[in-house]
């Protein structure tokens, strides 16, 4: 197999930040993961695929190996470094520290981290965050070791017509305008990367700006556009379609989140979810009551006496027929039965005591009384 002279990138290469950071937690002594310095692409040596297909690669490898870097490793060290820097610097309870500690000396370090730190929601949202800055500045050292001129993609405020038209005129000297602007952008974003801020990230002084209602935007994702693979290295190509960096899973056993998830089944962390969901369906409830109450607001006095009358004839309408069977009991309990009718005379009659004859007290001729 002949050598192909490889073109030259007239602008930065775009790469993926999340397919980076995927490859670099799955590589390992079983996994190999390549990235291509021409055109920025990842190669997954699946040792799964036919034999022909693998020798084919090795052929290629022999010829055009020089394009190609190798992925650092994620050994047992390095993930230690991960697991003791975040509980160093982001875990303050005492009693959690000192489990997660005693954790990561045992044995599957990795996968009781992770099932510890999603079992513990307040440590799972530090966790994601710590994870991908950390990996952020292990990728890009890694990158600038190997003086590779790059941005990432999901760093750009670029449309994804222009970051596709930029993939597609990658070795084209001559290009449209708004190409041959956005190239100038993506040459002063890549000069960030260099810096030593990318490295050691700090807050800026001052008073922090008043921040206004950030919208939640679906994040683009633009098509891989290659134009020098070959069709042998084709069929290795890495290529997972990562939304979010939470998605990236710190696991050595599970390659996506989901089935990570799946394994926890059964654990505290499902009993956690549903309490949340429970807790979701009363705010979505207080929400709709609060919506309600603003519109009520709007309409004015008017609108809440309309609204009072209408619940009002609503429990009427439906407590009438109750009300009614209510009286006419108590009026049946009131009145008396027909076999005490004839009883309630003689008994409404008040009893008349006889009268006593008294016999007067005659007198005896000596003058006594007898």
């Amino acid at each position: 197999m002949a050598k192909i002279k490889t073109p030259v990138a007239q602008n930065p290469l775009i790469l993926r930040f999340h397919r980076l950071m995927d490859a670099f937690a799955k590589s390992d002594d079983e996994r190999d993961f390549y990235l291509d310095k021409v055109e920025g692409f990842i190669l997954f040596i699946d040792l799964d695929k036919s034999r022909q297909e693998l020798e084919e690669l090795e052929e290629d490898f022999l010829v055009n190996g020089s394009r190609y870097l190798l992925l650092p490793k994620m050994t047992f060290y390095e993930s230690k470094k991960f697991m003791e820097g975040f509980v160093n610097e982001k875990v303050y309870d005492i009693d959690t520290k000192e489990k997660l500690l005693d954790i990561i000396q045992s044995k599957e370090a990795r996968e009781n981290f992770l099932e510890f730190i999603y079992d513990h929601l307040t440590e799972l949202e530090k966790w994601q965050q710590y994870y991908v800055e950390r990996s952020r500045i292990r990728i890009i050292e890694w990158l600038r070791k190997h003086d590779i001129i790059f941005v990432f993609e999901e760093d750009l405020d670029l449309t994804k017509n222009l970051i596709e038209k930029l993939k597609q005129h990658l070795f084209d000297a001559r290009v449209p305008r708004e190409v041959a602007t956005a190239r100038e952008a993506l040459e002063t974003k890549a000069k960030i990367y260099y810096s030593n801020e990318a490295l050691n990230p700090r807050p800026k002084r001052g008073r922090p700006p008043k921040q206004a209602p950030k919208k939640e935007l679906e994040p683009q994702i633009t098509v891989d556009i290659y134009t020098t693979v070959s069709s042998t290295v084709r069929h290795f190509l890495f290529q997972p379609e990562i939304v979010t960096a939470a998605a990236v899973t710190f696991s050595s056993r599970y390659d996506t989140e989901a089935e990570l998830l799946a394994s926890l089944r059964g654990s505290s962390r499902v009993k956690v979810d549903e309490k949340l969901q429970a807790l979701s369906e009363r705010l979505e409830s207080l929400r709709h009551i609060s919506s309600r109450l603003a519109g009520l607001k709007e309409l004015g006095p008017e609108g809440e006496e309309k609204m009072i009358r209408t619940t009002v004839t609503k429990e009427e309408n439906l407590d009438g027929e109750d009300q009614k069977k209510g009286i006419f009991g108590v009026v049946k309990g009131l009145l008396p039965s027909r076999r005490e009718k004839g009883k309630e005379p003689a008994e409404a009659q008040p009893k008349v005591r006889k009268t006593k004859t008294v016999t007067p007290i005659k007198q005896k001729r000596g003058g006594k009384k007898t």
